[in-house]
């Protein structure tokens, strides 16, 4: 510093430079620490993170700054308009002559600027749409979970509990928090997140349904409930969440993000859960007017099929005509059996009648006069080619095997003969008669299959091997004979034997 003395003065001449730091100096040392109350303006956010801004009265304004490091610590956002009482140091900044406030806090100045401020962050986050109803989620019937974000040591979480034992058998998770001060709102937006990061299969288990419960208290106790980080972070919750805030007449802004605002903590924990006799009760109400209702619908059906069974006709009218049916064709069916028997019977007669031994020696005597004829021919054939000397030597092997295989022929032939002889016999309708049967028969000529349809003093047709006779049917007993010889058990009888078709032999040459 260069002293220039002046002309007519021994005062020294300070250069710009020196009078503003020495300004500088004076300011920070007689203000090093100053309360100050005005009304914010002219509020800055700078993207480096310093906040740069104005406070003023009705006469006077200072310009203020709040460094990035201090802007955490602040009990408000700085907004315009906003009242505020801020602490800090004064100082100038030398290049611009101007002087200035480093703010180190800052506080609401009262209820009011509280309030007002609360406006203003209702109307944005409404403005987003974070308070539409269509957006919250509908809450849980019946969980099986319950998250409760409270303190561990008030009577909050004790009276939530009671009530929770008292209504529904469900599990509670308790994430302890301060629920008053600058970390209130940090501690209870964890939780929430914490709580919705819990994924499913999980050892600790996934809330149903969460709560936010604090007791009651003036509105610098539970203003970190306003924060606007706690409000985004409610409305971003997947886990459906009860706001429980307060008494009924306090009024927090995560009530209105909130899925359900409760008016305490105890009502809370009963819009949570239901209550478990109720259910009881309301599932026997349902169970019997259930019964009630399968009841009038059986006694309605039955009633129905009452009225339209009047309207029916009578089984038995029903089944009269076809009874009358069955009735007559019941009667004329033995008559029908007997006509169709003796149809029968000309048939087999019209058969056997060609199965007789002259038909059966006539085919044997064709056929032997067409072995002779070959015969003849096959003498002529081998006397007309005496040359064919190798052909000729295997005539003599030729007529061996010509007879073995007729001979053969004729053997099969004669016992085809004999099986259906004894076929024919066994088919015979009057063989049985010339055993000693006797084929019974009624007045009407239908035949008698059984002893229960003749009674007392019916006249029967009896058919003998040799003629007819007629009998009447007595039920006297009949009289003590001595059995016969002619009665005594007879030795069982050779089964027939069955007629078979010859297989041809490979020497048959016909």
């Amino acid at each position: 510093m260069t002293d220039v003395a002046a002309p007519d003065s021994n005062a020294p001449a300070y250069s710009v430079s020196e009078l503003a730091f020495a300004l500088k100096r004076t300011l920070e040392t007689s203000y090093a620490h100053v309360r100050l109350r005005g009304e914010l303006s002219k509020v800055t956010h700078h993207g480096n993170g310093h906040v740069y801004l104005t406070i003023k009265d009705d006469k006077a304004a200072i310009d203020g700054v709040v460094w990035k490091g201090s802007v955490r610590g602040l009990g408000v956002r700085p907004e315009q308009g906003l009242e505020v009482i801020v602490t800090g140091k004064i100082t100038t900044f030398p290049a611009g002559s101007r002087y200035q406030i480093v703010i180190e806090s800052m506080e609401a100045a009262g209820v009011g600027a509280l309030l007002a401020q609360l406006e203003r962050l209702k109307a944005k986050l409404h403005g987003e749409g974070l308070f539409e109803a269509g957006r919250k989620r509908p809450l849980p019937t019946m969980p099986a979970v319950v998250g409760v974000i409270t303190s561990p040591t008030g009577a909050v979480i004790r009276d939530i509990l009671h009530r929770i034992r008292d209504r529904w058998p469900c599990h509670v998770l308790v994430w302890p928090v301060v629920v008053q001060g600058d970390q209130a709102a940090l501690q209870v937006a964890n939780a929430i997140r914490g709580f919705n990061a819990i994924a499913p299969g999980e050892p600790t288990p996934r809330p149903d349904i969460l709560i936010v419960a604090r007791g009651g208290g003036s509105v610098e106790d539970l203003w970190a409930f306003n924060d606007e980080t706690l409000a985004r972070t409610v409305a971003a919750s997947e886990i459906p969440l009860i706001s429980a805030v307060g008494h009924e007449t306090d009024t927090t802004l995560i009530d209105f993000v909130s899925d359900r605002r409760a008016p305490t903590p105890t009502a809370a924990a009963e819009i949570a859960t239901p209550v478990l006799g109720e259910l009881r009760a309301l599932v026997s109400d349902y169970d019997r007017r259930l019964n009630r209702s399968g009841a009038r619908l059986i006694e309605d059906r039955r009633t129905r099929l009452v009225s339209a069974a009047r309207g029916l006709p009578r089984p038995a009218d029903l089944l009269a005509l076809a009874q009358q049916r069955f009735d007559i064709a019941a009667g004329r069916l033995d008559a029908a059996l007997g006509r169709n028997t003796a149809v029968h019977a000309q048939a087999l007669l019209r058969v056997t009648a060609r199965l007789s031994p002259e038909a059966l020696g006539r085919q044997r005597q064709m056929k032997a006069d067409r072995l002779t004829d070959l015969t003849r021919r096959l003498d002529l054939a081998a006397r007309r080619a005496p040359d064919r000397v190798a052909e000729h030597a295997r005539l003599p092997a030729l007529w061996n095997r010509l007879n073995a295989a007729g001979e053969r022929r004729l053997r099969r032939d004669e016992d085809r003969l004999a099986n259906l002889e004894k076929l024919r016999q066994s088919l015979n309708p009057r063989r049985p008669l010339d055993m000693g049967f006797a084929l019974v028969r009624k007045a009407d000529h239908s035949i008698v299959r059984s002893a229960a349809s003749l009674g007392p003093g019916d006249w029967v047709s009896l058919q003998f091997g040799d003629g007819d006779r007629s009998a009447l049917i007595d039920d006297s007993a009949p009289p003590a004979v001595a059995p016969s010889a002619s009665l005594a058990p007879q030795p069982p009888r050779p089964a027939r034997p069955k007629a078979t078709t010859p297989k041809p032999d490979q020497g048959d040459l016909f």
